[in-house]
């Protein structure tokens, strides 16, 4: 049973050394069930948390899509979705060798750290918008930096340079997947039917 003390423990050790935490991780071993679940969680989290963000900052500039709850939900959900599958297939193709289910439960435990650290970064910018900003910045450069080694120890890649080249390839196939993404959940907020 995995209690809070091993979650700081392995938060700070996915920090330290992200592959070693990734084979932990790997270890699970967690149904697909489970892993679906805990991606919308750390969806519903990120909104939420995103949302409240929202009240110390001047909206009228974002587009509606991004002052509404549930379309941001759905956007950060689809966007996480779509990820672990540009991961994935686009790791395959170019020689990776790990599960899709490993991946997976990586990335929903990178995304419920995430969770955290906005929830931190909220704390920040009340205090001091500089100290927000920065501490953003500073969460993003170490987040990818994880991002690159639990790819690489997902799909068994012995260098990290071919996991980067997964990030860059995945993230070509991302944004027109996201623009269609963006553009169904517009539609759906515009209340226009699809086949229009």
């Amino acid at each position: 049973m995995i209690n809070t003390e091993a979650l700081k423990d392995l938060a700070l050790e996915t920090v330290q050394d992200p592959r070693s935490a990734a084979r932990k991780i790997m270890s699970f071993n967690l149904s697909r069930d489970v892993l679906w679940s805990g991606l919308i969680l750390s969806g519903v989290a990120n909104s939420i948390i995103f949302s409240l963000s929202l009240l110390t900052t001047d909206t009228t500039m974002l587009p509606a899509l991004f002052r509404n709850p549930l379309m941001f939900f759905a956007l950060i959900t689809g966007l996480l979705v779509l990820t672990v599958h540009a991961f994935y297939w686009t790791g395959r193709a170019l020689g990776g060798q790990g599960s899709f289910g490993d991946l997976l439960a990586l990335l929903v435990w990178l995304q419920a750290l995430r969770a955290v650290a906005q929830a931190v970064m909220f704390v920040f910018l009340l205090i001091s918008p500089l100290l927000g900003q920065l501490f953003s910045m500073m969460v993003g450069v170490l987040g990818l930096w994880i991002t690159v080694n639990f790819v690489a120890e997902a799909l068994r890649f012995p260098r990290l340079l071919h996991a980067f080249g997964v990030l860059v390839l995945a993230a070509v196939g991302m944004v027109f997947g996201l623009a269609v993404l963006i553009g169904l959940i517009g539609i759906a907020a515009l209340g226009v039917p699809a086949s229009v």
